[in-house]
């Protein structure tokens, strides 16, 4: 039996809990056909994951978080097969018990992009960085409309947020300038923000396509037994229809870190550039957007959102 949980903060208390969870997730299992094998928890998420014996994974999603499950389901039943990079197979999902939702996968094999890439040669780093951008291509030119090639799979194009694209990018700048000084970013930071997102270059009218929005390292999985090979793009509950360059963001800090020469492989594998200030704005409008944090973690040069934009988004 898993706890009822009403609100993200009960949510937050109760997820570290393992004593609390561990039966629920072995009851569970069991009605699944997957008990009596090992059950590891993954020390990462926002939400429980446990590795089932060696060749399933298994996801809790209490009930505030019943969207993100039931993004996560959709979309990798879409994606079954699509992309160039191996994506979990889905094998089941639902309603638990007092609004808990789960989602049971394949687990892929490999390791954590993000903690290998230190031991990763520099010649393999810019073939993954050419994988990446080859990997994003193929998700931003599904037809999320239609499902010919994922038979069973519904269409996603309205399934996911934000819906109406022009309206969540005019509610994200409104309280651009809040959200971050809400995270601590200094005042000399703030003041241009207003003036840098009123002349970026955000399109009118772009396309729509299906977005991880955190393609990372830390979701990304790489087999060093294998030359270091991508094996496997995870996590794929905050999944949005939206704008290409809006993923980039994610790639630019996360993936690459600011490396223009790996930047620019993974964009000629992509096939095509983008404006380092149209990304640098969709930094700022990220739901996720923690512009304090990426300056600790990335240590930049420049004291401008202009010269920011080069330093994090240019590329070699």
């Amino acid at each position: 039996m898993l706890p009822l949980v009403e609100t993200d903060e009960q949510g937050d208390a109760v997820v570290p809990e393992e004593a609390v969870l561990r039966p629920g997730a072995e009851a569970l299992c069991a009605r699944l056909g997957v008990g009596g094998q090992a059950l590891e928890r993954f020390a990462e998420g926002s939400v429980p994951v446990y590795a089932v014996g060696s060749e399933h994974v298994l996801k809790l999603f209490p009930a505030p978080s019943a969207r993100d499950a039931l993004a996560e389901e959709r979309v990798l039943a879409f994606l079954a097969g699509r992309l160039p990079v191996p994506t979990p197979a889905l094998r089941a999902a639902g309603e638990y018990v007092n609004g808990w939702r789960y989602v049971l996968m394949s687990r892929l094999h490999g390791e954590g992009l993000a903690p290998a890439w230190p031991r990763v040669p520099q010649p393999e780093r810019e073939r993954i960085a050419r994988d990446c951008g080859e990997a994003l291509a193929a998700l931003h030119a599904l037809d999320t409309s239609r499902t010919a090639a994922a038979p069973g799979a519904e269409p996603l194009a309205d399934a996911l947020p934000p819906g109406d694209w022009p309206a969540f990018l005019a509610r994200q700048r409104a309280g651009a300038v809040a959200r971050q000084r809400e995270r601590g970013l200094p005042e000399a930071w703030l003041e241009q923000i207003p003036d840098f997102l009123s002349a970026a270059p955000l399109p009118a009218g772009p396309q729509r396509a299906l977005l991880h929005t955190e393609f990372m390292r830390e979701h990304l999985i790489t087999d060093p037994a294998d030359g270091w090979r991508l094996t496997g793009l995870i996590d794929f509950e905050p999944a949005m229809i939206g704008d290409p360059a809006y993923d980039l963001v994610a790639v630019g800090l996360f993936t690459t870190r600011a490396d223009p020469h790996l930047l620019g492989r993974l964009l000629a594998a992509y096939g095509r550039p983008f404006e380092p200030r149209l990304l640098m704005a969709y930094t700022l409008l990220h739901v996720y957007s923690n512009l304090p944090w990426y300056l600790r973690e990335l240590k930049p040069s420049a004291d401008t959102l202009d010269d920011l934009a080069e330093e994090w988004f240019g590329t070699a």
